[in-house]
């Protein structure tokens, strides 16, 4: 058993060979969230535990997690045992998840919309993490708006290209990005990743914050 470590904190994972496997974007998306005690966590695609193990440093009052396949959220259940972290996981499509709402969201979702079978992972967890065919966009925003608080905070990891769409999205919900960050390969280069922080406004202002640098950990949120 091959277990990987999640950068900025203790916490180890075993992640499977076949399963869609955690990457940079999971560590940013790890480090930019933020709890408090009283609230109830949902990661929409929360794989085999990363973020949910991320969120556990805030000790919420309540973890929950849903995930497209059971055999998946069997090893995520093993990954939060080991470090005594209570879950509630649920194997279904989040547009059928039903549950009141909650204080924060987090996701990681699939990046490409391509219509291209050829681009398409045979890999069907390893599909289900990179491609749109399951969770489109629309749909995440849509589910969000559904299971979200009305105070309460959507956080989000993405393509930096696909900034337009991502904002159109989250209006036609009544969300604005309160906070948002930017994360590079190197200097010189362009945004490879960003990171937003959704809330249901319509007026607010956006605090961006210090750009992230791949290839410096330093810049990395503590």
């Amino acid at each position: 058993m091959k277990l990987d470590y999640l950068g900025g904190t203790d916490f180890l994972i075993e992640q499977g060979e076949d399963f869609y496997h955690m990457n940079s974007d999971t560590e940013l998306l790890g480090r930019f969230i933020n709890l408090k005690k009283k609230h109830e966590f949902l990661e929409i695609g929360c794989n085999t535990g990363a973020i949910l193990l991320y969120a556990s440093r805030f000790q919420p009052k309540r973890i929950v997690g849903v995930d497209l396949f059971a055999e998946v959220l069997s090893l995520t259940q093993k990954n939060l045992e080991r470090y005594q972290v209570q879950v509630d996981l649920h194997a279904c499509k989040v547009q059928e998840f039903q549950h009141e709402p909650f204080d924060v969201i987090a996701c990681n979702p699939p990046y490409f919309h391509t219509t291209n079978s050829k681009l398409i992972n045979e890999n069907m967890y390893k599909r289900a993490g990179r491609h749109e065919t399951y969770l489109s966009l629309e749909d995440l925003f849509d589910s969000v708006k559904r299971l979200l608080k009305s105070n309460g905070s959507f956080y989000l990891v993405h393509r930096a290209s696909r900034i337009n769409e991502i904002l159109k999205k989250g209006q036609m919900v009544g969300m604005l990005p309160v906070r948002m960050q930017l994360a590079y390969d190197h200097k010189g280069g362009v945004a490879k990743t960003i990171l937003l922080e959704f809330k249901f406004t319509t007026n607010h202002e956006c605090m961006i914050q210090d750009a992230i640098y791949l290839d410096d950990h330093d810049t990395f949120p503590k």
